[in-house]
């Protein structure tokens, strides 16, 4: 859906008259009878969201040339609209329970920006001032919006969406309207919105996470735009859940595995099984940072303690996964699917956000949050931040759009803020089963599955080819392919032949909601800020399939391992080594032991290969490996047809580039061993031979020891390897540091009380209940 800014009338005509604004809109509160008694800060909270949708009038030539692009959309949405009778726009129809309600606010908002907008194409223009009026109007008294409507499908349309676009049009000509006029159309923001504690349609449903967050938003400035001082303040106490005694607090971190909100290791949930800090989380934090914003300086202005523990949020969930600007694609759920939210446009909407609460922060926080968002704005290379060639794309947003997001960025980077340097990071994310690996070159995450986290999130007729996002896709983030995922990748890519998955040849499963697997096993462990295991206990969807998976990760690489691969069906099971979007037309030469490798050839008994700009890859075992280079075409709408999400039926090409194992029909503890080594040469590929050794690749134990000794293993049950024993599940890192031996040790089912781990004949009993898979370290 389009992300537009809005720009003060006002602002427009008279020049910065964003008091005089406050003044009128003081006036008009005060002065009609129908109103409730004035609240102090409301005016200012109007102002605050108008400011949030119109910008700060800050000149540049990135805002210009936003500006050109808004002026382009708005006058089109404009030209086309009919206020009558009838539909306002021929292919959006009126009636009740209309899949297309969203779209016909979504650009009657974008109308609203560009009238508010100085120097826009229908700035100040009376005549389209009057045709908004109509519009609004129509909508109301059509019952397409109204107090009169009743929930007929997506609830979240009417208890959110609408009025989010609602509440942005009405705050930018909220001084051309009456306070009654006002009121009415926030009759239905009341009626479907008038507790954001809970749930409309469902009173028993308690909101949690980000639909609270964008309920609060909207309680907030709907009881500003109403003057109602308990409207406000039943807002601001939502966000910390006032009334259920902080039970659904959008900032509380929960101390298990599932739930909605944010947890204790860092993770954020939604739909209780789905990791979200990609989308949800955003969306919440951006409410947050709205909030903070709009309240400032008012008699509801949020606690210190709340700003601060919200400025937190940022470093320890969201900027883990966060390359070159782009969320990245494990965290996404199912807006993977979204033509208008690729990994850069929702990275572009944290980025606005983190700008926001930096103006808000102070100190040290205003440097970690500002330091932040610069680097980002710098790495996006891709997708700038700070242009905006298409406002319905790479748009800073929901709230923080278009013209808005670049002055506030630009007033940030006017003060020399230092980009936060890239560190070397390995985390793991037991609470919802995801982990990041960050080297100062490229960066890495799996999407798996368990019992408590779900293979994929397919609902609303979004995510339709999202079969095996969970079953161990192993991501990738180059430097020198910032673009890989949001380049429609996913409409092209082969769906049933994701990077480190193993999977069936035969018809994909059927789509469910969002589907958990039958193994608790899934998870890994810390050795230190370069180094890591993780592992998966696999099972296929229709439970055929089922295989042992490991990932040992390295400065260097990643090293994986596949054992117990058996399968039932008399499908071919392959396992995807790599599955590279090389771009429309790409090219890149693919060599394998030195030699060139055409379009479509079956290699065997190679040790290495290389893919020009992309890396190197290590052939462990004696794999038969399948290599082609094809062409493939889709659309976004094959994979989203969703009402408000629908992509568009555009064809894409793009070129990839498929390394396959052949594991056969029927196999029975098949296995693989190859390392994926991204950025390396030709060179660096053949000498990695000396970086790590296999010392284990059974169904019971695989591992890897480094060059240094240090030994990292995942156990699937008791058992050995080297020097190391364990008393059940168990991932464990061994080796020296620089105060001696260390071990570290997790527990990747969350089941287990203790883990007692041998070495050299001496036991260790690892206490792990409770701790969510979180690595636990013991001096030996």
């Amino acid at each position: 859906m389009p992300g537009f800014g809005n720009f003060d009338r006002r602002t427009a005509l008279r020049g910065g008259a964003a008091a005089a604004a406050s003044v009128a809109l003081t006036s008009a509160l005060a002065g009609t009878s129908s109103a409730q008694p004035v609240a102090s800060g409301s005016s200012s909270i109007v102002t605050g969201y108008r400011e949030l949708q119109t910008g700060i009038n800050r000149p540049s030539a990135e805002r210009t040339a936003a500006l050109a692009n808004l002026d382009r959309v708005a006058k089109a949405y404009h030209d086309s609209m009919t206020v009558g009778d009838g539909p306002l726009w021929k292919d959006l129809p009126l009636g009740p329970g209309s899949d297309f309600t969203t779209s016909m606010y979504a650009r009657l908002r974008a109308i609203a920006v560009n009238w508010g907008t100085p120097g826009g194409a229908l700035a100040g223009d009376p005549a389209v001032l009057a045709r908004i009026k109509g519009a609004l109007e129509l909508l109301y008294t059509s019952d397409q919006y109204s107090e009169k409507t009743a929930e007929i499908g997506n609830w979240y349309t009417y208890e959110i969406g609408i009025p989010l676009y609602l509440l942005h049009i009405l705050a930018t000509v909220a001084d051309e309207l009456t306070q009654d006029e006002l009121a009415k159309y926030l009759k239905p923001v009341l009626k479907f919105s008038g507790d954001p504690n809970r749930r409309t349609n469902n009173p028993s449903v308690v909101e949690t996470g980000a639909n609270r967050a964008d309920k609060s938003t909207i309680s907030i400035v709907s009881g500003a735009m109403l003057g109602d001082a308990e409207r406000i303040k039943r807002g601001v106490g939502a966000l910390t859940d006032v009334e259920g005694g902080g039970a659904a607090s959008v900032i509380a971190k929960l101390h298990r595995s599932g739930g909605d909100g944010f947890h204790t290791d860092g993770s954020f949930l939604q739909h209780d099984s789905v990791p979200y800090p990609g989308h949800y989380g955003i969306i919440l934090l951006t409410a947050v940072a709205s909030a903070i914003h709009v309240t400032k300086g008012t008699e509801f202005e949020l606690p210190a303690d709340v700003r601060d523990a919200a400025y937190a949020l940022v470093a320890d969930t969201f900027a883990p996964f966060v390359y070159a600007g782009a969320l990245m694609e494990s965290v996404r759920g199912r807006f993977l699917s979204r033509q208008g939210e690729s990994a850069h446009d929702i990275g572009h909407q944290l980025t606005g956000a983190v700008v926001l609460l930096a103006r808000s922060a102070s100190g040290k926080r205003k440097e970690e949050l500002g330091g932040l968002a610069a680097k980002w704005i710098t790495e996006d290379t891709f997708a700038p931040y700070l242009k905006i060639p298409d406002p319905e794309r790479f748009a800073p947003g929901p709230d923080l759009v278009g013209i808005p997001g670049i002055e506030f960025a630009q007033e940030l980077l006017a003060t020399k803020v230092r980009a936060t340097p890239t560190v070397a990071t390995h985390r793991v994310f037991g609470q919802q089963d995801r982990m990041v690996h960050i080297t100062e070159g490229w960066s890495a995450s799996l999407g798996v599955a368990s019992t408590r986290i779900a293979r994929y999130e397919s609902i609303n007729s979004m995510n339709l080819h999202g079969w095996y996002v969970g079953d161990g896709s192993l991501y990738l983030f180059l430097p020198k392919a910032k673009g890989h995922f949001t380049d429609a990748y996913w409409p092209t890519v082969d769906p049933q032949l994701l990077p480190g998955t193993t999977t069936k040849s035969g018809p994909a499963p059927k789509l469910e909601s969002v589907p958990l697997t039958g193994k608790d096993h899934c998870g890994g462990v810390r050795w230190d800020a370069r180094h890591g295991a993780h592992a998966l206990d696999f099972v296929s969807q229709d439970g055929t399939l089922t295989a042992k998976k490991s990932w040992f990760f390295t400065p260097s690489g990643v090293v994986c391992l596949g054992a117990g691969i058996t399968d039932t069906s008399g499908e071919r099971i392959r396992t995807t080594i790599e599955n590279r979007n090389l771009g429309e037309n790409g090219t890149g030469v693919l060599l394998a032991d030195g030699h060139l490798v055409g379009g479509s050839e079956s290699l065997r008994r190679k040790r290495w290969l290389h893919l020009e700009r992309v890396g190197g890859y290590v052939l462990l075992d004696d794999a038969e490996v399948t290599a082609l280079r094809e062409d493939r075409t889709g659309t976004w709408r094959d994979i989203d047809k969703g009402a408000n999400t629908k992509g568009t039926t555009v064809p894409y090409t793009r070129r990839y580039q498929k390394l396959v194992i052949e594991h056969g029909e029927k196999p029975s503890n098949a296995t693989y061993a190859y390392a994926v080594l991204p950025t390396a040469s030709v060179v660096q590929t053949i000498a990695s031979a000396w970086s790590w050794r296999v010392r284990s690749n059974t169904a019971t134990v695989q591992a890897v020891r480094l060059w240094d000794a240090t030994l990292l293993a995942n156990f699937f049950a008791a058992g050995s390897v080297d020097e190391v024993s364990v008393s059940g599940p168990a991932s464990v890192a061994l080796g020296r540091t620089g105060n001696g031996w260390q071990l570290a040790v997790s527990d990747p089912t969350q089941r287990q009380e203790v883990v007692r781990v041998t070495v050299r004949r001496k036991t260790f009993e690892v206490p792990v209940k409770d701790t969510f898979g979180a690595t636990q370290t013991v001096r030996i």
